[in-house]
C-alpha cells in the first residue's frame, strides 16, 4: 500500500500520474527483472524532500507496490532542505534531493549519528518559463537572468529584460527557500546560494508554480524540467545563453541536459538513504533494489533524463555493499562529516 502525504495539496495515488499536468503522465513502465523475496516482505518506508525528485520516487513506490505487498510507503515533499531536516533527525529512511547535501546538514546528521549513502537517480535541467501566450521572450542570458533574480533587482517589466519587448509587468514565481532548486539556481545564476529577490510567489510545490506562471500574462519563473515537459501546452521554455549577445541560446531538452550544453542549469538528482536501516530493514532493502534497478526507466516515466549507465551500475553495486555492511557510507567519506 502506498500513501502520498505532502505539505501541499496533491492528488491521491493514481490520479497524480494520470493527470496531463503532472510529470509522468501517460508513460508506460517496463520494469527490469526483479524477483521479490519468496517469503514476502513487510514494513513501512517514509520518504521526504525535493518536489523535483518526488515524481521519480512516487513512480518507484507505485510500481514497487504493484509487485510487492505488505510495504507501506509514504512519499512526502517539503523541499530538499526540509527533507534533510527530517532525515538528519532520523525521521525518514529516504531523502529526495535536487542538490547534494550541504555542509551544515552533514554536520547535523553526524551529530545525530545518521550515516547515509547517496545515489544518483536522474538528471534535470532547471527550466525558465513564461506562459504559452508569451512568444516574445525566447532567450535570456545568464547575466540578465541573474539581474532579474538578484536581491537588489529593480527589474519589474518585460521591456527591462529587452527594450524591444512589450511593456508588460512581470509576475514572478519560483521555489521557496527550502527547495534544492532554489539553492542550485541562486548559486549557479545569481552567484551566491540563497541570494534572491523576495518579491515573488514562492512554493516548494512545483505544480503551484506551473499554475501561477501559466495563468498570468506576465508570468515568469523557474522549476524542474519535468514539470515543464508535462505542461508544454500552457508554458513556453526560455532558452539560456552564456553570452550577453544571445549568440549561443540553448533550450532544455533530454539531449542538452544530459550532455551539459544546457549550462549552467543541468544538474544530477539524488536519493539519500540511511545506512543503518539499509542493513537492518528488508523492506527498505528490497525497495531500493527495485528503485536502482529501474532508475533510468523511472526517470523517463517521470519525464526526467536518465543518468549514464555506468552511474546506475555503480549505484547497484554500492547498494549491495551497503546492505551487507561491507561498504563505507558516503557520510563517512564526506569532508567535515
Amino acid at each position: 500500500m502506498l500513501a502520498l502525504i505532502a505539505s501541499f495539496a496533491i492528488a491521491p495515488l493514481g490520479t497524480a500520474i494520470a493527470q496531463d499536468s503532472t510529470p509522468g503522465a501517460g508513460g508506460e513502465f517496463d520494469a527490469a527483472p526483479y524477483e521479490a523475496p519468496a517469503d514476502g516482505v513487510e514494513g513501512e518506508i517514509i520518504t521526504d524532500g525535493s518536489s523535483t525528485v518526488f515524481p521519480i520516487t512516487q513512480a518507484a513506490a507505485e510500481e514497487f507496490s504493484n509487485i510487492v505487498d505488505g510495504v507501506d510507503i509514504t512519499v512526502d515533499f517539503s523541499g530538499t532542505g526540509g527533507g534533510f531536516e527530517r532525515f538528519c533527525e532520523g525521521e525518514t529512511a529516504i531523502s529526495n534531493a535536487s542538490r547534494a547535501i550541504a555542509e551544515d546538514e552533514v554536520a547535523i546528521c553526524a551529530e545525530n549519528g545518521v550515516d547515509y549513502y547517496e545515489f544518483e537517480v536522474a538528471f534535470d535541467g532547471i527550466t525558465v518559463v513564461v506562459p504559452e501566450s508569451n512568444t516574445e521572450l525566447t532567450c535570456i542570458s545568464v547575466e540578465t537572468l541573474a539581474a532579474v533574480w538578484a536581491p537588489d533587482s529593480e527589474i519589474t517589466n518585460l521591456n527591462q529584460i529587452n527594450p524591444e519587448l512589450s511593456d508588460l509587468e512581470l509576475d514572478l514565481y519560483g521555489p521557496g527557500t527550502d527547495s534544492g532548486t532554489f539553492d542550485y539556481f541562486t548559486d549557479a545564476i545569481v552567484g551566491e546560494e540563497g541570494a534572491s529577490r523576495e518579491d515573488y510567489t514562492p512554493s516548494e510545490d512545483d505544480q503551484v508554480l506551473v499554475e501561477g506562471v501559466s495563468n498570468s500574462e506576465g508570468g515568469f519563473g523557474y522549476f524542474g524540467y519535468s514539470y515543464f515537459a508535462a505542461n508544454e501546452d500552457v508554458l513556453n521554455a526560455v532558452a539560456v545563453a552564456q553570452s550577453p549577445d544571445l549568440s549561443d541560446c540553448v533550450l532544455p531538452s533530454p539531449e542538452t541536459i544530459q550532455d551539459g550544453t544546457y549550462a549552467p542549469l543541468s544538474r544530477p538528482l539524488y536519493v539519500y538513504v540511511t545506512a543503518q536501516q539499509l542493513q537492518e530493514d528488508p523492506a527498505l532493502q528490497e525497495f531500493m533494489r527495485f528503485y536502482l534497478a529501474n532508475a533510468e526507466e523511472l526517470a523517463v516515466l517521470a519525464e526526467y533524463i536518465g543518468s549514464p549507465e555506468e552511474t546506475y551500475a555503480e549505484d547497484v553495486e554500492r547498494l549491495e555493499t551497503a546492505i551487507d555492511g561491507s561498504g563505507t557510507p558516503d557520510s563517512q567519506s564526506t569532508p567535515d562529516a
